[in-house]
């Protein structure tokens, strides 16, 4: 018996020895390799993902990074710690010829809309004349007020950055903007003052305020007052729900269109965390759903969606709405930032159209906990008016794309002030003392005014501020015995207040009410106005902020400046005086192009 064992052992191990072992393939021990995070929508890259994306949807350019001018090379886009930048892509293909844009069809406008129509034409480097139907809110700019009869402002915050580079595209394109394009405030709540910050968000502003005297009204002085919002750590952000609602309509079919807005839409895509969440929903004719809410850290995924959109057919701008609103309430959480980012032209020409229904059907959804900010694209056709009335409405910012650069601005260091907020209805109400200030005007917010009785009115809705922005206003006052501008009244006791104050002691008092984020009562700031530059140069702050407010008042050539206020006065007033700071991203630099090149343009030759 043992014998045999030894034979079959002998065996065996022959065996062992004269055939090879069978190699076993890795594969058969590897886990399945998952989808990859991110990385660029190729057409390959994207239909494992169920996006085709057909000749017709070319994929988007590679992912620009907001860095500052200086940088030679942009970064590649941001992807996970756990994974590597994706291999460059192959070179894109020679673009299709241009398709020919959609018909214009002028927008319809509610009854009794006060609105301004800009009409007529231009021609433009390389493309076909076009009808410009713009319109723009009425701004007309605010009248001297005698502060014996009417002592108190009262206004809502705007931290609309709009205006800015809808005038910029203006003077790029050669032609003066507007007048009613000009709102004042939006150019300069542009910039950033560098105001001293607040310490908690438990008193999420902190309020700054210096009089100077006036650049272009000798006898007169500046108010500047700056509220500086809370800017919340990285832990205290909440995650975001956000849906985007894209207009894909026919309109949308150019460069500086939809094209742009795919880049901005992946910009913000790269800011994104995992515990965010996105869902991208379209419009034109009719709407549609792309993608329903997926968690941030799917970024590939969210870029098909975008780059599987394209632009054809009318513009169902309020059936758009509604499906994004439904796509915001399937991810919707109150301990989330619920919002919808909207990219359009604002030519909304299918199905409802009128703007007063438009923005009751945006406030009633704001009550839900769910804002909307819009952002705008594109010329000819820009429907101003209708994006700051909804914009206002969804207690979100309006903004406008006029190139990548500006993409790169709000979707880089801007996202976070427009996506968290740290307080809703924020309203400021400045009293003036008579014994001190016998005339004033705040100079912008004519789209934001309110009533006295509103201020403490919490049911009355005003705007939101994000993490870490700031609002400026500028008020020109006219001290008692300064140059009157309106005349003494042959009854002068015949007034609504006779006023009084102590003539040594304030010029006024600055009121701050707000909400905290999703609250309905309001809580207040109070701090006196005392503090004169008798014969200190104004502050850099000041300085930059009183050189865009004369911008802003030349280009529209508002009545309340002196007529022999030229723009090189404006360029000594923040060049001469170095006001432009470090500006690390080229802003300031860009804001004196601006003023140089406006000094050369034609005069307005159509309405």
């Amino acid at each position: 018996m043992s014998r045999l064992v030894r034979i079959f052992t002998v065996a065996a191990l022959g065996l062992s020895v004269a055939v090879p072992p069978v190699a076993v393939p890795k594969a058969a021990y590897a886990a399945p390799r998952p989808a990859p995070l991110d990385g660029e929508p190729t057409p390959a890259a994207c239909a494992p993902l169920g996006f085709e994306l057909t000749p017709e949807t070319p994929r988007s350019q590679p992912r620009p990074s907001y860095a500052a001018p200086a940088a030679v090379t942009a970064s590649a886009s941001r992807v996970g710690p756990e994974l590597s930048a994706p291999p460059p892509p192959p070179p894109p293909a020679p673009p299709p010829p241009p398709a020919p844009p959609a018909p214009m069809r002028p927008p319809v406008i509610a009854s009794g809309a006060t609105e301004t129509v800009v009409t007529g034409s231009r021609i433009l480097p390389g493309r076909e004349i076009q009808p410009d139907t713009e319109r723009y809110p009425d701004a007309t700019p605010n009248p001297v007020k005698r502060t014996a009869d009417q002592p108190v402002s009262t206004f809502s915050i705007d931290v609309d950055t709009a205006a800015y580079s809808n005038v910029r595209r203006f003077i790029d394109d050669g032609r003066a903007p507007p007048e009613d394009a000009v709102r004042i405030e939006e150019l300069v709540n542009y910039f950033d003052y560098g105001y001293a910050r607040p310490r908690s968000s438990s008193r999420p502003f902190a309020v700054a305020a210096t009089v100077v005297p006036s650049p272009w009204a000798p006898g007169r002085q500046i108010v500047h007052i700056g509220l500086q919002g809370y800017e919340l750590p990285e832990g205290e952000r909440r995650p975001l729900n956000l849906t985007f609602l894209v207009d894909v309509s026919g309109s949308m079919n150019r460069p500086d269109k939809l094209d742009l807005a795919k880049k901005a839409m992946n910009l913000a895509i790269d800011r994104l965390r995992p515990q965010d969440s996105l869902a991208v929903t379209y419009y034109a004719e009719g709407a549609g759903t792309t993608l329903q809410p997926t968690p941030g850290d799917q970024k590939l995924k969210m870029r098909c969606a975008v780059a599987s959109l394209r632009a054809a057919g009318g513009t169902a701008g309020a059936t758009g709405m509604t499906n994004a609103y439904d796509q915001a309430q399937a991810g919707f959480a109150r301990d989330k930032v619920n919002r919808i980012l909207m990219f359009t032209d604002g030519d909304f020409n299918v199905g409802v159209t009128d703007d007063k229904r438009l923005e009751d059907y945006v406030a009633d959804k704001r009550g839900t906990g769910i804002y909307l900010s819009v952002y705008g694209f594109g010329r000819g056709n820009y429907q101003d008016a209708r994006m700051q009335a909804i914009a206002q409405a969804g207690n979100g910012t309006a903004a406008y794309v006029d190139d990548l650069r500006e993409a790169r601005r709000l979707f880089g260091p801007m996202f976070d002030k427009g996506a968290f907020p740290i307080a809703d209805d924020v309203k400021i109400q400045v009293e003036f003392n008579p014994a001190r200030v016998a005339e004033w005007r705040l100079i912008g917010y004519e789209t934001r005014l309110l009533n006295e009785a509103d201020f403490a009115n919490d049911r009355v809705d005003a705007g939101e501020v994000g993490s870490g922005a700031s609002v400026t206003a500028l008020y020109e006052i006219t001290p008692v015995g300064g140059p009157t501008q309106i005349p003494e009244r042959r009854y002068p006791d015949n007034r609504i207040g006779v006023g009084g104050g102590d003539p040594g002691g304030e010029i006024g008092f600055i009121q701050v009410r707000y909400k905290q984020p999703g609250g309905d009562r309001s809580e207040l700031i109070q701090q006196p106005l005392t503090r004169i530059r008798r014969n200190a140069p104004p502050p850099e702050a000041t300085r930059w902020a009183l050189a865009v407010a004369a911008f802003g008042q030349k280009l529209r050539d508002d009545p309340w400046m002196a007529s022999d206020y030229g723009w090189d006065q404006i360029l000594v007033l923040d060049l001469a005086q170095s006001a432009r700071g470090e500006d690390t991203w080229g802003d300031r630099a860009d804001f004196v192009r601006l003023a140089r090149a406006a000094e050369s343009l034609p005069q307005r030759r159509t309405p």
